[in-house]
């Protein structure tokens, strides 16, 4: 067996801790290195909880580590993950991979001219739910669909009320797992319409290049709860769903602890083999200019 990739953690707020530091640490196929964030303080505990050790500069980890995981804001995230790339490290990237269009062209550039391998952590496309849900659909075929996810995580005094989320909204946040779910279960998007309100509720209707049809409701600053990714998909065999929240309401939440280890075991066997994930950077420049599209929609509507 190949040894764990040492990965160096940039961040330590609420998903970090909740996330990304124990699906690194945890084992076998990923390390827990170092980490690295703007609060030391933080940096230092979340590290000691996990046997790592906490580096007072970014450039630490670019020289102890093999792989580099973000936690972060994404304008933080495209800079660094560009050095990160620029060095020949692989990055474990978080959605959105750039606060906005410009910065996700030039971060997938950077990786692509560095050769270095990129995945995008689309939280529900590991669950173990999900994976299954996609095989069915294979044999179901689907001719519509629709997809919501709804929460308050970013109201005052939510665990994600960061500037950015409540600066950008659910369609920045929300917006990659409702479009990438879409496009898994109904191939890829071609056209986006948007309307609704980007700091409140956004709809999105989709066309796919099969002529499928979809459309989605996402909203960070509504307080639904369990809240979750749902898909329901319609076809000539009647319908099928998928309800992550009910999911985890249910289940304990083992299906995303399920689903943090397939995101290490995956992204080591890419650091590993230089292959590349599906779900990398492009594919995160792919559902980032589907936003970007939708965010212009709703600019000009306003």
């Amino acid at each position: 067996m190949d040894a764990p990739v040492r990965v160096g953690l940039v961040g330590a707020g609420p998903w970090a801790r909740i996330f990304t530091a124990p699906l690194l640490a945890r084992g076998p196929h990923c390390t827990l290195s170092a980490v690295w964030a703007r609060r030391r303080d933080l940096a230092g505990k979340l590290a000691a909880r996990h046997g790592a050790v906490a580096v007072d500069a970014f450039d630490d980890l670019l020289t102890s580590c093999e792989a580099i995981a973000f936690a972060v804001p994404p304008d933080v995230q495209a800079d660094l993950a560009a050095r990160a790339a620029r060095a020949g490290l692989a990055v474990l990237l978080d959605k959105p991979i750039g606060l906005d269009l410009a910065q996700a062209e030039e971060l997938a550039d950077v990786v692509a001219t560095s050769g270095v391998m990129s995945q995008l952590v689309l939280t529900n496309r590991y669950r173990p739910t999900m994976r299954a849900f996609l095989d069915d659909v294979a044999g179901f075929g689907p001719t519509s669909g629709r997809a919501t996810f709804l929460g308050g995580g970013a109201l005052p005094g939510g665990a994600f009320a960061t500037p950015w989320r409540q600066e950008q909204g659910g369609l920045l946040d929300l917006g990659p797992h409702v479009l990438d779910a879409l496009e898994a279960t109904l191939g890829p998007i071609g056209e986006v319409a948007a309307v609704g309100d980007p700091l409140g509720i956004v709809g999105i209707t989709c066309t796919h290049g099969g002529g499928a049809f979809s459309q989605a409701v996402m909203s960070i600053t509504t307080p639904v709860e369990p809240s979750g990714l749902v898909v329901e998909l319609v076809g000539p065999h009647g319908r099928i769903t998928l309800d992550t929240a009910a999911g985890d309401v249910a289940d304990g939440h083992r299906d995303l602890g399920a689903a943090m280890a397939t995101v290490a075991a995956e992204f080591a066997a890419s650091v590993r083999t230089g292959v590349p994930h599906p779900l990398d950077v492009r594919h995160g420049l792919h559902l980032q200019r589907l936003i970007d599209e939708a965010t212009e929609q709703l600019a000009a509507a306003g």
